[in-house]
């Protein structure tokens, strides 16, 4: 019997429709939630995913400005952004796209963002927030995750949970929110010794390591609950082959690449209990908890 599938489209969509009401809210009371978004440089990837960001400002009725510098941007360019938006009060969440070009210092800039519009929860008093379990902004891709499992009444405390991956974007704030939620949480990655038998242990395994396919069957548990967090394109038709039904691989053929995640979703979903699709999985619940915060940022202003 495969696995049910965790819709995270339709996870998001809830989340934006309770956002509107409340936006409309602070709009009435001359608190517009607005979004302040960096981009630097010209990669395609990046550009589509501030235009998706923007789109569903849009639809929320959120403000939203954003600057383009160009690829050659040096770092005291990229601060003097920053700080212009720190010190704007119609800006309530400031969203420094990544990655940035080589020669800006990502950590810097970062660190330079008004803690109380940190609406990545990239910051370090973000981080540290997370790691007190105090309130702050937390991470969008596993406060999503968390959001998924809530809503699709998936118990998390008192099971066994894998982190595959220790990114300090997903891995790390994803361990930490689990362990809030009193999982037993162990974080797996490219260094563990005998992988498998590691992610076997879990009744819950998130996967963000960045390679297609990567999780087989034989990392799951029967029965365990599967999210994967990856996002990969892939151009090669012997991998297509091998990780796409016969849908998705003839929507290959005709386009000449697909999306898939870190987890071999067509043979892992027979065993599962649950799994995420990729893509209309945890990547949707990532824009709408960029919202959310956004949202909870100007209430909080």
């Amino acid at each position: 019997m495969s696995a049910a599938l965790l819709d995270g489209t339709a996870v998001a969509q809830a989340i934006r429709d309770e956002l509107r009401e409340e936006a409309a809210a602070l709009t009435a009371q001359g608190r517009r939630p607005g979004l302040g978004v960096l981009l630097v440089g010209d990669d395609p990837a990046s550009a589509v995913y501030v235009r998706n960001k923007t789109r569903a400002c849009d639809e929320l009725g959120l403000r939203h400005e954003t600057v383009k510098l160009p690829a050659t941007a040096t770092t005291a360019e990229v601060v003097s952004r920053v700080r212009a938006f720190n010190g704007r009060a119609d800006i309530h969440g400031i969203l420094v796209q990544l990655p940035l070009p080589k020669q800006v210092d990502a950590e810097l800039v970062l660190g330079l963002v008004d803690p109380g519009k940190d609406v990545d929860g990239f910051h370090a008093e973000s981080v540290g927030r997370l790691v007190q379990k105090r309130p702050g902004f937390v991470a969008c891709t596993p406060a999503g995750v968390m959001e998924l499992l809530r809503r699709s009444a998936l118990p998390v405390a008192g099971r066994r949970a894998v982190v595959l991956g220790r990114s300090d974007i997903v891995g790390k704030p994803m361990a930490l929110l689990l362990l809030h939620a009193d999982a037993t949480v162990t974080i797996a990655h490219s260094r563990t010794r005998d992988l498998e038998s590691v992610t076997r242990e879990a009744d819950v395994l998130v996967v963000a390591i960045g390679r297609p396919g990567f999780v087989r069957t034989g990392h799951v548990k029967p029965g365990a609950v599967v999210i994967d967090v990856g996002m990969n394109r892939i151009e090669d038709p012997a991998l297509a082959e091998d990780l796409l039904d016969e849908t998705r691989l003839a929507a290959f053929r005709k386009k000449g690449s697909a999306l898939v995640g870190d987890v071999d979703f067509k043979r892992v979903r027979e065993i599962a209990s649950a799994i995420t699709p990729v893509p209309g999985g945890v990547g949707p619940l990532t824009i709408a908890l960029l919202m959310k915060n956004t949202v909870a940022s100007a209430a909080r202003r």
